[in-house]
């Protein structure tokens, strides 16, 4: 008899069990909500593998004592969800899973809307891939859509401590882990491949003078290796390859990108997934020091989705080399990123007066919008005023890099604001 592996015997059994998702799960999160009221909405789940998208639509089921009904994307066709819906209308308040929904075709997804419209059955889809592309609009206005997040270190780091304390395999074997960085960076966030990983790392350990099974960076490093050498596209090896990818876009060597490019296609990567990735490095490795760039990769995204492959590897492939050969910048990334760190230590600064939207007549009494000045009114579009909330008059948080497109922004800044920011 072949044993349950870790990560089915670690699933949760209960919301409070599940990892992560605190923005969802917290004492006031909407999920804990749905629970108490025992009120489920049809939803759409969208997030990476392994963050508990199946769990969690079993687990509102559970609390709800509702009939449970599942479906994958890849295997079933319009007969059977037709089938579960026929049997739904016998069963009064059916929740109906469907795994990787943006597997279903648009006839597939049709067949389910009148029924979630009707409550027949109460929709829980799972996805990874963004629903605004995937998912036919009109059954995404009947759910609400519910990002779930890469679970973070201390996630990850909880879900180890609780198999080796509670599984009943684990908590019977004397086990060392000496390190959990390699645990950590191989599972990618994702809880099963962290549970497959650790599974395999105990098999493999040998005891030390302790007597004791002995984990350490080395031995995980060693089997997730060997483990790529025959994973598929959701394996370890997805994320060094795609690391890489844009690393050498970044690095502005083309070569090295059309060549991760052309690995990513040979291992059956979703062209898709390469081309989100496209339009993320345009803007934070390009950014301003060539905008174009993002207009290509966001074309590149919809010429892919529209052509489809193996054509559309020609796309990705000039998209990559333009991308690769731009000039690079990442300044509108580190301006977010600074801004958010600015507002996260500043906290909610009052809007000066002049630039608050005076909607009432109370709010004109007390100055709203007074001062503004429009800026088209003067003929070069710009009026010197405060922008700022009083403490940060002067910071400066985007910095122009020394390219020739972002110096020309650089100069018109000076020109504009003088000794203000002090550019």
């Amino acid at each position: 008899m072949v044993a349950t592996p870790l990560a089915e015997r670690m699933r949760p059994r209960s919301i409070q069990e599940v990892a992560g998702q605190k923005h969802l799960l917290g004492p006031e999160g909407v999920f804990t909500r749905m629970v108490e009221s025992k009120t489920i909405p049809s939803m759409i789940l969208w997030g990476p593998p392994g963050v508990g998208k199946t769990t969690l639509a079993r687990l509102l089921a559970e609390s709800t004592k509702r009939p449970f009904k599942t479906l994958s994307a890849v295997s079933a066709g319009v007969k059977e969800v037709r089938e579960v819906i026929k049997e739904a209308s016998f069963a009064y308040g059916t929740i109906l899973f469907i795994d990787e929904i943006h597997r279903f075709s648009k006839s597939q997804q049709d067949a389910l809307l009148n029924a979630v419209e009707k409550g027949i059955v109460t929709l829980i889809g799972a996805t990874t891939e963004n629903p605004s592309f995937e998912v036919n609009s009109a059954l995404i206005s009947r759910s609400q859509v519910y990002v779930l997040e890469n679970l973070k270190k201390e996630d990850l780091l909880q879900l180890v401590h609780r198999a080796l304390s509670q599984d009943v395999v684990l908590k019977k074997k004397e086990i060392n882990i000496k390190e959990h960085k390699a645990l950590l960076r191989y599972s990618g966030g994702d809880a099963r491949r962290l549970m497959n990983l650790l599974e395999l790392s105990v098999e493999a350990a040998k005891k030390n003078e302790k007597d004791e099974l002995l984990i350490d960076d080395d031995l995980v490093a060693l089997i997730a290796q060997e483990k790529a050498v025959h994973y598929d596209k959701k394996g370890d090896a997805h994320y060094d390859i795609i690391s890489a990818f844009i690393k050498s876009i970044r690095g502005s060597d083309p070569n090295a990108a059309v060549y991760w490019l052309a690995r990513m296609i040979e291992g059956g990567e979703d062209p898709k997934f390469i081309a989100r990735r496209l339009i993320i490095s345009a803007a934070e490795d390009i950014g301003n020091a060539n905008p174009t760039a993002l207009i290509m990769a966001n074309n590149c995204m919809q010429a892919v989705h529209f052509v489809g492959m193996p054509e559309g590897r020609i796309i990705l492939s000039q998209t990559t080399t333009y991308l690769a050969s731009s000039p690079k910048s990442n300044a509108a990334y580190a301006a977010i990123k600074d801004a958010q760190k600015i507002v996260k230590t500043t906290g909610d600064l009052p809007v000066p007066l002049h630039l608050r939207n005076a909607a009432t007549s109370l709010m004109k009494e007390l100055g709203y919008s007074e001062s503004y000045i429009y800026p088209h009114n003067d003929p070069q579009g710009f009026h010197p005023q405060e922008y700022m909330p009083e403490s940060l008059e002067g910071k400066i948080i985007y910095q122009p890099k020394q390219n020739p497109r972002e110096q020309e922004m650089l100069n018109r800044l000076k020109n504009m604001w003088k000794n203000k920011y002090n550019y």
